[in-house]
């Protein structure tokens, strides 16, 4: 994603100039792992929480852009287990509601007065819609992309074919290095050998992990052919651990549970030809969310640096900019 925000300059629809963090924590938080969490924009503007994708694809400067810094105080985390938060690829104490009780946390350490704003994609906008749904009084509205609801019928999609048949060579390759009367759950197959006691062993098999979902994020980027193997490590185990356990939700839990944050506003920015988070589950979310808008983006993906859904990502963050200075002065 980052390869593209050098070629975008500032403008109306475009991001915003890289910036750096005016404060960086590293957040302790019970079950063993310390938390990376970073603060960029206005220390006193309107605060926006920033809800990284994977699980365990941990937080880059290119997320930063989405906002303008004289308005938001846009806060980024990176989850359990990933980015610069340690453990690296640890799974221990790592859940959904682990999670959220991080982020309630978070808000308890930066001292964030008042109600934010959540901006989610895929896997973000899953915990975005978890953590709401738990805490809909510290939420003022959710911007999400690409939407997944963590439930079997997205992972069977993904993970049992369906997917594949689009990119039956690719399909191929990530089934590749799985003994064949294994490769009906492709899930557990990889969780075998991801969560082997041989380091080598996990290394071998996160990178094709990893490059199964990266082929088909971008609708008209090229595959990548590798990656560090450390972040490969810690994305594929992290992604693996929740999706073999159902994304530690009830099957239909956020759907079901709508009715907690329906009274607030929401924008989903979904890409029309998303292959790794099919637009359906996003349509359905808005058809039983009132106070939902969803923006269906033309020939585009999944990916959060698709040019298109970039730019509606911020023309949305900058007319609630515009809307809050209406209220200001009114």
């Amino acid at each position: 994603m980052n390869r593209l925000a050098g070629q975008i300059t500032a403008s109306p629809g475009r991001l915003y100039p890289a910036t750096e963090p005016f404060a960086r924590h590293m957040i302790e938080v019970p079950g063993g792992h310390t938390l990376y969490v970073e603060e960029c924009g206005n220390p006193n503007g309107r605060p926006v929480l920033v809800l990284h994708g994977g699980p365990g694809g941990g937080c880059s400067p290119y997320m930063r852009r989405f906002f303008d810094p004289a308005h938001y105080r846009v806060i980024l985390f990176d989850q359990r287990g990933c980015g610069r938060s340690q453990p690296t690829a640890s799974v221990m104490a790592n859940t959904t509601q682990d999670l959220i009780a991080d982020i309630v946390l978070i808000r308890q350490r930066l001292d964030v007065a008042g109600r934010w704003l959540l901006f989610g994609g895929s896997w973000g906008a899953t915990l975005a819609l978890a953590y709401a749904e738990a805490h809909p009084d510290h939420v003022a509205g959710l911007i999400l992309r690409g939407v997944f609801m963590g439930t079997r019928a997205e992972l069977d999609w993904f993970y049992g074919g369906g997917a594949g048949r689009f990119f039956p060579e690719l399909w191929a390759r990530f089934q590749e290095p799985i003994p064949p009367d294994e490769r009906g759950d492709m899930i557990a197959a990889y969780h075998r050998r991801l969560f082997d006691s041989d380091l080598g062993r996990q290394g071998r098999y996160a990178l094709p992990w990893l490059m199964w979902e990266n082929a088909l994020a971008g609708l008209q980027s090229s595959p990548a052919s590798g990656a560090p193997n450390d972040y490969a490590r810690a994305f594929a185990r992290l992604e693996n651990h929740y999706f073999h356990n159902a994304c530690f939700l009830e099957e239909g839990q956020l759907l079901r549970d709508l009715d907690r944050i329906r009274h607030l506003p929401a924008v989903i920015v979904q890409g029309r030809y998303d292959m790794v988070c099919p637009p359906v589950s996003a349509w359905e979310l808005a058809q039983a969310w009132e106070n939902c808008e969803l923006v269906m983006v033309p020939a585009s993906g999944h990916a959060l640096s698709e040019p298109n859904i970039s730019a509606e990502l911020v023309r949305v963050m900058d007319s609630i900019r515009d809307d809050d200075h209406e209220k200001d002065h009114a």
